[in-house]
C-alpha cells in the first residue's frame, strides 16, 4: 500500500489525538507541548503497513477511508464530519467510543491505530536528533558508540542473477531449530545450504534504535498479529532468528511437560537419555549459566515481592559468555532484544551457524522460500526469491537430498501448505503462551531498560488446580516504544502522564501455558493468517497469574499497579497494603473479548506437531513429515503441545536430537525420475 497525500490529514489528526500537544504545563513543558505529528514520520507508517499481508493492507486503507468520510459520525453517534475536521475533544470521544465498542471491527481499528501511533512516536529516533520525548521520560536511548566495528565472521552468498544450488541438506530458517540442525549436519560432513528470510546483521548493525531494529529483525516489521488484531506476535526474522532477538532466557523443558508429550503423543524419546543428552549439548554450546552479577529494578522487585510473600523464585539461566560486571555490559544486556551488538549473547549467530559456516555450509540471507519442491512423494529442494542489496529480486532454485523446514510456527505451516501438503493438522493446535503485562509504579527509579531483561522467575502458579496448566511470572524488556504500546490509552493526557512515569515503572509478564489453541492458514497468495482467541480455561489461568503479579508488585513496594485491561483498573497501595482490593475480585467480570485488553505472544508453537499417530500429527517422532519423505520439521511448530517455558532451549534440543537421527540414516531414494517438480 502506498499512502497518498490524501491520507496525510487523517494520519496527522490521529497522531495529534493519540499524542496531543498540551501547551502551558509548568513541568516538562516541552514534553506536554509536543504533538504526535511532530514526532511521527508518515513514511514509516507506509513501510509498516506495506509489510502486512495484502488483505490487511486493504483493510487499513478502508479504515482510513472511513475516517475521512463524514459518515464516520454514525459509528459513534457524533457529528457527520471526517475525523480531521472534528475538534480535539470530539476526536478523543470518537476513539474512546471505538475502544469500548461492541463491534469487534471498531475495537480492532482503534487498537491498530493506537499501537502504530504511540510506538512510532516514542520508539523512533535518529542518530542526529534522538527522540524529543526521551529526556522527559528518562529513557536514555542507544548507548554511546563504543563498539569496534569488527568484520562479519560469516560470509553469506550474494547472487546477482538467477541461480541454482545443489546440496545434501537444505535448511530453511536459521533460528533455534534451523541453526542447530545446520551446524550439526555441516560438522558431520554434509553439504549444507541455509536459507533465511531476513537479513544478516552483526555488531554495529544492531543500532539499539527500537523502530529501526523492530523493522529489520522481526517478521512483518514487528507488527505480526492475529487476524482480529487481538494478539500481537513477536517473531524473529533475521539470521539467527529468535535467538538473535530473544531475551536470553534458557529454560530446560519441565519434566512433567516432557512426560506429557511422551505419553499423550506417543513420542517416547522426550523422556529418554538421548533427549537429555541433546538438552545438555545445546546448553553447553550456548554457555548457559546464572553467573550474571545483578538484577535490574523490575527483576529485583519480582525477587523481593515474591520472597516477602513466601513464594519460591529462581534465577533464570541465560545464554551469555564473556559477561563482566561493568556498567556497559549491564546496561547493554537490556538492548539485546534488538540484537546484541557486544557479542555476549550466544544465539545460533555466534554458535551453531558459525560452526556450520566454518564446516563449509553456504548461507543465503534475504531470501523468501516460495515452496518446497516435491516429486513422487519426496522433497527435492525449493524455489525461492533472493533480494539483492540493491533491492532486485533474483530467482533461486535449490536441488537437495533432504529439506529441513525451520521457519517458526507461523511460517513453517504456511510454507508446507504452499508446497502442496494437505495433512489436516498442518497449522492447527497453535499455542502462543498468551502474555499480559502487569505494571507497577515505584517510588524509586526502576530504569527497566537496563540490565538482563529476564533474570528471575516465579513458578508458584504454573500448575493450577492439579493440572499441568497455569502461568509463569517473569519480566519483559522495556523500551520507550514497546512500553507506550502496552500501556492502556484512555486519553492523550492520561497516556502522556503514564509515560512520564516510565523510569519508575516495573513490569511483570504473566506467561500462560495455554491448553487450547488457534490455527495458521494461508490466503490466496500463500501468506500466513493467524487465528487465535483466548479460551475461558486459559483466561482463568491468566487471571490467576495477574492477581499473583499484582500482589507481588504491592509486596515489593509499588504504590500503584496497572492491571492489564483497556479500562485501566488501577490498584492503589500503601506500605505494602492494597487500598482497593475489590478491583481484583472484579477482574474476571470485565470484558475479555479480543481488543478489550492487550495480549502478546513471543512464543509460537505446535502447528506441525510431532507424534506417533499419523492421522493427528503431521510429523513423525524422527522429525520427518508423514506426507512427504526427506522433508523434516525442526522448530517450535513440531512441539506436540505447549512447552510451558520460554522455548528456545527445547527447540534447540529437539533440532539436535533430530540431527542425530538424520546422521544415522540416509535419504530415501526414489526409483522414479529425479526431475524436480513443484507441488504447488
Amino acid at each position: 500500500m502506498i499512502l497518498s497525500a490524501a491520507h496525510h490529514p487523517t494520519l496527522r489528526a490521529l497522531a495529534d489525538t493519540f499524542i496531543p500537544g498540551l501547551p502551558g504545563r509548568p513541568a516538562a513543558a516541552e514534553f506536554w507541548a509536543r504533538s504526535g505529528a511532530e514526532g511521527i514520520d508518515l513514511q514509516q507508517i507506509n513501510e509498516v503497513i506495506s509489510a502486512q499481508p495484502l488483505g490487511a493492507q486493504q483493510e487499513f486503507e478502508k479504515l482510513l477511508g472511513l475516517l475521512a468520510n463524514p459518515m464516520l459520525g454514525l459509528t459513534w453517534f457524533g457529528p457527520l464530519k471526517p475525523f480531521a475536521r472534528l475538534d480535539a475533544d470530539q476526536r478523543q470521544q470518537m476513539l474512546r467510543s471505538w475502544a469500548q465498542s461492541n463491534l469487534p471491527q471498531l475495537r480492532k481499528g482503534f487498537h491498530a491505530l493506537r499501537k502504530l501511533m504511540v510506538f512510532l512516536y516514542y520508539g523512533s529516533s535518529s542518530a542526529e536528533q534522538g527522540n524529543g520525548a526521551w529526556p522527559h521520560i528518562g529513557y536514555p536511548g542507544p548507548l554511546p558508540e563504543d563498539v569496534v566495528d569488527t568484520p562479519k565472521p560469516i560470509r553469506t552468498l550474494q547472487p546477482t542473477t538467477d541461480t541454482t544450488y545443489d546440496c545434501d541438506v537444505l535448511v530453511i530458517g536459521s533460528g533455534a531449530g534451523g541453526g542447530v540442525i545446520a551446524g550439526e549436519m555441516a560438522a558431520a560432513g554434509h553439504d549444507v545450504l541455509i536459507i533465511e528470510k531476513g537479513p544478516y546483521c552483526h555488531g554495529c548493525d544492531f543500532t539499539q534504535r527500537e523502530v529501526d531494529m523492530m523493522g529489520k529483525l522481526y517478521d512483518a516489521k514487528g507488527t505480526l498479529a492475529t487476524q482480529d488484531g487481538g494478539v500481537a506476535l513477536l517473531a524473529g526474522s533475521c539470521l539467527g532468528g529468535g535467538t538473535t532477538v530473544n531475551w536470553a532466557g534458557s529454560f530446560r523443558t519441565p519434566d512433567y511437560v516432557l512426560e506429557e508429550w511422551a505419553r499423550e503423543h506417543q513420542v517416547p524419546h522426550f523422556t529418554s537419555q538421548q533427549f537429555k543428552y541433546s538438552l545438555d549439548a545445546v546448553a553447553q554450546a550456548l554457555s548457559v549459566n546464572t553467573d550474571y552479577q545483578r538484577h535490574n529494578g523490575q527483576n529485583q522487585a519480582l525477587w523481593d515481592g515474591s520472597t516477602k510473600l513466601g513464594q519460591e523464585v529462581k534465577l533464570i539461566p541465560r545464554n551469555e559468555k564473556g559477561l563482566s560486571d561493568s556498567e556497559q555490559h549491564f546496561q547493554g544486556l537490556g538492548y539485546s532484544t534488538m540484537g546484541d551488538r557486544y557479542g555476549i549473547k550466544q544465539g545460533t549467530l555466534n554458535t551453531y551457524l558459525l560452526q556450520a559456516f566454518q564446516h563449509g555450509a553456504r548461507i543465503l540471507a534475504d531470501t523468501y522460500v516460495e515452496r518446497v519442491t516435491v516429486h513422487a512423494g519426496m522433497a527435492t529442494g525449493a524455489e525461492a526469491v533472493h533480494t539483492t542489496a540493491e533491492g532486485r529480486p533474483v530467482r533461486i532454485t535449490v536441488r537437495a537430498k533432504r529439506v529441513i523446514v525451520a521457519g517458526g510456527a507461523v511460517q513453517t505451516p504456511a510454507l508446507l501448505l504452499r508446497s502442496g501438503l494437505r495433512h489436516p493438522h498442518i497449522g492447527q493446535h497453535l499455542h502462543l503462551h498468551p502474555t499480559v503485562a502487569v505494571s507497577g509504579v515505584y517510588p524509586h527509579r526502576m530504569d527497566p531498560w537496563h540490565g538482563p531483561s529476564m533474570s528471575v522467575v516465579n513458578d508458584a502458579f504454573t500448575r493450577l488446580n492439579g493440572t499441568n496448566f497455569g502461568a509463569k511470572i517473569e519480566t519483559p524488556p522495556a523500551h520507550a516504544g514497546l512500553m507506550a504500546m502496552v500501556l492502556p490509552w484512555l486519553s492523550g493526557e492520561q497516556h502522556k502522564q503514564m509515560m512520564l512515569e516510565a523510569a519508575h515503572l516495573g513490569s511483570f509478564i504473566v506467561l500462560t501455558r495455554d491448553r487450547d489453541g488457534g490455527r495458521v492458514s494461508v490466503d490466496k497468495d500463500g501468506t500466513p493468517l493467524v487465528d487465535y482467541v483466548l479460551s475461558d480455561f486459559d483466561r482463568a489461568s491468566m487471571l490467576a497469574g495477574v492477581r499473583a503479579a499484582a500482589d507481588i508488585h504491592v509486596a515489593a513496594g509499588a504504590r500503584k499497579v496497572y492491571l492489564p485491561h483497556g479500562t485501566l483498573p488501577t490498584l492503589l497501595a500503601e506500605s505494602g497494603v492494597v487500598l482497593n482490593p475489590e478491583l481484583l475480585d472484579k477482574l474476571p467480570h470485565l470484558g475479555w473479548k479480543p481488543n478489550q485488553f492487550s495480549l502478546y505472544s513471543a512464543h509460537q508453537m505446535s502447528t506441525c506437531r510431532m507424534g506417533g499417530t499419523e492421522a493427528t500429527h503431521p510429523v513423525g517422532p524422527n522429525g520427518e513429515t508423514y506426507e512427504v519423505r526427506n522433508l523434516f520439521v525442526a522448530d517450535g511448530s513440531a512441539f506436540p503441545a505447549c512447552s510451558g517455558v520460554n522455548p528456545m532451549l527445547t527447540i534447540m534440543a529437539l533440532a539436535h536430537y533430530t540431527a542425530q537421527e538424520m546422521k544415522a540414516s540416509s535419504p530415501t531414494v526414489s526409483m522414479a525420475s529425479s526431475r524436480t517438480v513443484s507441488a504447488g
